[in-house]
């Protein structure tokens, strides 16, 4: 087994009943299976998808898996991506779950993958990422999708008002906000969740109407919204995001039911409000 093989222990470990990973069951299941087949196996299921979907990336390339090893000497991860449109991808679970992305929300991939290769068309591979790069790191990592209709919500998540936000406001959640988790590092954490396990929040507002869609619909247009503002945004920094413990989600882990949960101030923190 390579360096950058799983073991199958760690596929079999995924639970799509989780209210993380149940969105992306449906695909997430077939290629769960492929991949305690092997590494062949998973590569070749991947690249089903993407000829049944015709994907592209940043640049317009077709999308396509390729085996990390194929990623030549030297050459940029996301800049190969946009110039051939092969994802270098090994068989572990980061890049499981960073592939399921690639269908997820297609044109927030491939907005990520413009800004990232742009950036390094134009600063090169340095030793550092720079503010921008970076910023669209800890997205393409660790984002969670807030999707709110009720500025009374965002405002309360921005400002580390945890007793609003999960608590007072409890009944919203499904109904006036809701999450979807996004970074594929964060989905590999939450195979084994713990309480201070947190993702960063970019807030989307979404119209009223958004809660009378079916699930598709609603994905489709986070995934275009998001896009959009991940390719007018100039000045991207760390600090549009706002922290979210995914454990206290609302229905998201049970015990969470009690208010006490959210007692815990080393997870739930004061955080800017303070200062």
């Amino acid at each position: 087994m390579q360096a950058h093989e799983a073991k199958p222990a760690g596929f079999a470990a995924i639970d799509w009943a989780r209210p993380w990973f149940a969105p992306f069951a449906a695909r997430g299941r077939r290629w769960q299976q492929a991949a305690l087949t092997g590494y062949e196996a998973l590569l070749a299921e991947m690249n089903a998808d993407a000829g049944e979907t015709r994907q592209t990336t940043g640049r317009g390339q077709r999308l396509a898996f390729i085996a990390q090893d194929d990623l030549p000497p030297g050459a940029a991860y996301e800049a190969h991506i946009a110039s051939t449109g092969c994802v270098p991808t090994r068989h572990n679970l980061h890049d499981f779950f960073n592939a399921s992305m690639w269908f997820a929300f297609p044109r927030i991939k491939a907005a990520l993958n413009v800004r990232q290769s742009a950036a390094i068309d134009a600063l090169g591979v340095g030793p550092t990422r720079g503010g921008v790069r970076d910023t669209l790191t800890l997205f393409d990592e660790n984002a969670l999708l807030f999707a709110c209709a009720d500025p009374a919500l965002s405002a309360a998540l921005r400002g580390f008002d945890w007793h609003t936000l999960l608590v007072a406001r409890r009944d919203a959640w499904g109904t006036s906000c809701e999450v979807r988790c996004f970074g594929h590092a964060l989905l590999e954490k939450l195979i084994a969740p713990f309480k201070a396990c947190t993702g960063h929040a970019w807030i989307v507002d979404v119209p009223a109407a958004y809660f009378e869609w079916d699930a598709t619909k609603r994905d489709a247009w986070l995934d275009e919204s998001v896009a959009e503002a991940l390719l007018s945004t100039d000045a991207l920094t760390s600090r549009m995001f706002a922290p979210l413990p995914v454990l206290g989600i609302p229905g998201w882990w049970p015990e969470n039911e009690s208010p006490s949960f959210y007692d815990d101030t080393a997870v739930f923190r004061c955080g800017r409000r303070a200062r």
